[in-house]
């Protein structure tokens, strides 16, 4: 064996690219079950069933096989409840350091912003949250909310039909979109 194979230095250099260039941990989007329940949401006249199955989507979106992920997902879920929105950006920021594949912690993040009034940050963060799941029927609405308060209702109403078209079941969007195309049709907007 070469000599510069058993270098500690070369092994480390090894061992860190190796785990820079590794995909990211499982977690959220890449779960193949998510089609499956994608096409079940889609097909399904029920909305009990369209809840069970929303539901389902939404475990998958949460879950990542770090641990320490999951910990600091908890714990920004109880700083936004507290409405400690600075202590949940910083501790959804760690979660995109130590996954930026992981969807959902760009989408809480996203969340955060928006409550409190940074809709410029949040919509740069629910573009990062469609790159990694284009699906994200939560983050598209979220998207028509931020552009609700900016005024762009063109824009909003794009994003609402577009989590239309992921999830025809969200009855709160469907309002959004009939009162937006009313707006639009009395030249409101």
């Amino acid at each position: 064996m070469p000599d510069y194979l058993m270098n500690r230095p070369f092994i480390a250099l090894v061992g860190a690219l190796v785990s820079f260039l590794a995909p990211s941990s499982w977690s959220d989007q890449d779960n193949p079950e998510l089609d499956d329940l994608f096409f079940r949401l889609h097909e399904t006249a029920s909305v009990y069933e369209a809840q069970a199955i929303s539901r389902e989507i939404w475990k998958h979106w949460y879950q990542n096989d770090n641990p320490d992920i999951e910990v600091l997902m908890e714990q920004g879920e109880v700083s936004m409840r507290r409405t400690e929105y600075a202590d949940a950006v910083q501790i959804y920021t760690q979660v995109i350091e130590m996954d930026p594949g992981f969807a959902e912690g760009w989408n809480r993040r996203a969340t955060v912003y928006y409550l409190m009034g940074e809709y410029q940050l949040s919509t740069s963060d629910v573009d990062e949250t469609l790159l990694r799941e284009p699906r994200h029927y939560g983050a598209l609405s979220g998207q028509g909310m931020i552009y609700l308060q900016l005024e762009n209702h063109e824009r909003a109403l794009e994003y609402f039909e577009r989590a239309l078209d992921v999830n025809p079941h969200m009855s709160n969007v469907r309002d959004s979109i009939r009162l937006l195309e009313k707006m639009r049709d009395a030249e409101v907007i």
